[in-house]
C-alpha cells in the first residue's frame, strides 16, 4: 500500500509545477492549463486524505472541484476566443491594455 505522504509529495509537486508554469508564461492557453494541473494537484491530495481518513467528503468535494472549473474553463476559453478574434494574440499584456482603454 502506497503511504499518505507519497500522495501528498505527489499532489504537491503537480501543485507547484502548476503555480511555476501559471506565474512564468504570458500565453492565456497556458495559464488555464497550469490553472487545471493545480487542481489536479489538489483535487489528489483530497482524494487521497479521504480515502486515508475513510471520510467521503473529500471525495465529494473533489468532484465539486472538478464541475466548478469545468465552468470556469468554460466561461474563460470563451473570454479567450472573443479576446482573440478582436485583438488576434493571446498575451496577457495584450489584456491589461484593454483595462487602461
Amino acid at each position: 500500500m502506497i503511504p499518505l505522504e507519497a500522495y501528498l509529495i505527489l499532489a504537491g509537486l503537480i501543485f507547484s509545477m502548476g503555480l511555476i508554469n501559471l506565474l512564468i508564461n504570458r500565453n492565456l492557453i497556458i495559464v488555464f492549463v497550469s490553472l487545471e494541473v493545480m487542481l489536479a494537484g489538489v483535487n489528489l491530495a483530497l482524494v487521497a486524505l479521504s480515502h486515508y481518513m475513510n471520510d467521503i467528503r473529500g471525495q465529494v468535494l473533489a468532484i465539486f472541484t472538478i464541475a466548478v472549473a469545468a465552468g470556469s474553463v468554460a466561461v474563460g476559453l470563451s473570454l479567450l476566443i472573443a479576446h482573440f478574434n478582436l485583438k488576434k494574440s493571446v498575451d496577457t499584456e495584450e489584456i491589461r491594455e484593454l483595462k487602461e482603454e
